[in-house]
């Protein structure tokens, strides 16, 4: 399974979103820090959740992280834009 498929399944079964885009923003860091060959190293996650509705911006931002546990590992960066 990608990493994007996983990053995306990882997040459905957490908080069952009513949006969620999962962006291999990869290419564009092409020759920068992280960059690796065949992309899955940069990622935009936009994901709208009512099940974060109250949170802190810091807190729906550790909850996604919990949430991909040791994957996180293996992304270099991760842009998140949560509502």
């Amino acid at each position: 399974m990608s990493r994007t498929a996983e990053i995306r399944e990882r997040l459905q079964a957490a908080f069952a979103p009513e949006a969620l885009e999962v962006i291999d923003d990869s290419e564009r860091h092409r020759g920068h820090a992280g960059f690796q060959e065949g992309g899955e190293s940069h990622f935009i996650v936009r994901m709208q959740a009512s099940s974060q509705a109250g949170q802190s911006r810091v807190a729906r931002h550790r909850a996604v992280h919990d949430a991909l546990g040791p994957l996180m590992g293996q992304i270099h960066a991760l842009s998140l834009e949560l509502s």
